[in-house]
């Protein structure tokens, strides 16, 4: 009996230990898979979880974060996030956390918000600049979109980071020009003014300054050529018309010619004319560095921000006899090879203006 009784006891514990190891790994289990699932409910079609922002400051620890993350209801445990982050230590995964502002899924898994962390997949924001803006409408647009004030972003477009871009020229005022217009993305929490002239300046860098670069012996210095390509790109309406633009310009810079150029006119005096408005004889007289009707020659800065296009047409005018060209208002101008032909033109406009 007593050799029976040991086989039955063992037999007994051999049994029980197993079964009970099994009921704790089931436990932890069914712990884990509760504690890393959503906290919010799935969402359908007809109803939008709404996402949760987060901004996790430069320097805080993967703890601090799991108890954030706690606090604001976005996961049911700062103890199970502690686990997760000791297992991707563990597991030598590249990176970390990565500090920013989030915009967290209340219905993702615990495991996934923490991959959106530790890829750094920050909230942005975006903001385009169209081609032919200048530092003033940039400068209101930025206001308008509650990233910084207009003083501020002209203020940052006065300091010339020279060192930081060596090609911009020497002893310009500000950086009108050298903004390249793009759409572009930015973490939410680096949208300040200088971040976000740094990064119009790369753009330029990278898009616009290689155009210049390429091009085997341009005949017009880096800050002359972003000048043209600004007057062309405020006269041209319709890109089929650009190359031509740049030609009547090129030839009258050629011929000593001023330009005549009404964008500049316009930005010396800071107004816009209209249709129902154009420019006076008086603004057109009125003496101004940029009034290419009294100067002969380019404006000492550039007046907008020319596109690519604006830019290459300039290296690359069309070949032409043109000397003038007038709007139609229609976005289409005449051209003309003579003076007479030109007012003759201009007269015609103006007068089916006011028929």
């Amino acid at each position: 009996m007593a050799k029976g009784s040991r086989w039955i006891k063992w037999s007994f514990w051999g049994l029980v230990v197993p079964v009970a190891t099994g009921v704790a790994a089931w436990q932890g289990w069914a712990w884990w898979s509760w504690v890393t699932s959503p906290v919010s409910a799935a969402t359908t079609d007809a109803v939008e979880a709404t996402a949760v922002q987060i901004a996790i400051p430069t320097g805080t620890s993967g703890q601090q974060i799991g108890q954030d993350l706690e606090s604001a209801g976005l996961i049911r445990s700062a103890l199970a996030w502690n686990l997760w982050s000791r297992w991707q230590a563990f597991r030598n995964e590249e990176g970390g956390f990565q500090a920013g502002t989030y915009a967290i899924d209340p219905t993702a898994s615990m495991v996934d918000i923490a991959q959106v962390i530790w890829d750094g997949q920050v909230l942005q924001t975006s903001f385009t600049i169209p081609e032919g803006w200048n530092l003033e409408q940039m400068a209101e647009a930025f206001q308008q979109q509650g990233f910084f004030s207009a003083s501020e972003f002209l203020a940052a477009t006065q300091q010339i980071p020279q060192d930081q871009y060596p090609w911009l020229p020497d002893d310009i005022p500000h950086l009108e020009g050298f903004l390249f217009p793009d759409t572009y993305q930015l973490p939410m929490d680096q949208i300040t003014a200088p971040a976000v002239v740094d990064v119009m300046l790369d753009r330029f860098e990278t898009v616009a300054l290689p155009i210049y670069q390429e091009t085997p012996e341009p005949n017009l210095s880096l800050l002359e050529w972003v000048t043209l390509a600004s007057i062309v790109e405020k006269e041209s309406v319709v890109p089929d018309e650009r190359n031509l633009i740049a030609g009547v310009f090129t030839n009258r810079l050629v011929r000593g010619m001023p330009l005549g150029a009404d964008p500049t006119v316009e930005y010396g005096l800071g107004i816009r004319q209209t249709k129902d408005q154009p420019l006076t004889w008086t603004q057109v007289e009125t003496p101004s560095p940029y009034n290419t009707y009294l100067n002969p020659g380019l404006p000492p800065t550039p007046i907008a921000s020319p596109g690519q296009a604006s830019l290459a047409a300039t290296l690359s005018p069309e070949a032409t006899d043109y000397l003038y060209f007038v709007a139609r208002y229609d976005g289409t101008h005449v051209f003309s090879r003579t003076l007479a032909e030109h007012e003759a033109a201009r007269d015609e406009i103006r007068a089916n203006l006011d028929n």
